[in-house]
């Protein structure tokens, strides 16, 4: 129950609790979330390998809270005995720049692929895989907040490929 509190209350700071969108270097946020992870790469032995990132407009807490939320779902949603495997790469598409985070972990049945992006919706028993069911939909409200879209490409038992796209040069909502 504590955790769907810490959970709910961090869901609501997406909009509340903000920071004006200043020119980041993402590579610093994805930093920031692999040295809130090292605890758990290190025990998964995971290997993770990155594109340098470049420098967007937006909330860099914000931003490294959702690399830490998609990393961290790839390091929780592995198949048994495999060596978590993660690649974060970045392209600049028209207007926008799209950031991946890739796994080769459990995947997700495609029929589901807007479902996970809810509040309180999981695919799995509550017994399966700790989680309230409110990372991705946070992750959904921090990429909305700065303009852009997330979506994952997912086969199961072939890994997931999660994508989130931020405008160039957005001004921060009010």
């Amino acid at each position: 129950m504590q955790q769907v509190i810490q959970d709910l209350l961090a869901y609501s700071r997406v909009q509340t609790k903000v920071q004006v969108f200043n020119l980041i270097d993402t590579d610093e946020a994805l930093d920031r979330a692999l040295a809130n992870l090292q605890l758990v790469i290190r025990e998964k032995g995971a290997v993770i390998t990155r594109d340098p990132l470049p420098r967007v407009f937006a909330d860099g807490t914000q931003i490294a809270q959702l690399f830490q939320n998609l990393v961290g779902n790839a390091l929780k949603f592995q198949k048994p005995g495999a060596t978590p495997e993660i690649r974060i790469t970045s392209v600049t598409e028209g207007d926008r720049q799209v950031f991946s985070v890739a796994d080769n972990g459990i995947g997700i049945d495609p029929r589901f692929a807007d479902r996970i992006f809810k509040i309180f919706q999981r695919l799995h028993a509550k017994g399966e895989y700790d989680g309230t069911g409110i990372g991705l939909a946070i992750c959904r409200r921090i990429v909305e907040r700065h303009g852009g879209a997330i979506e994952v490409e997912s086969e199961p038992g072939a890994g997931s490929t999660f994508s989130f796209s931020i405008p160039f040069h957005r001004e921060a909502p009010p």
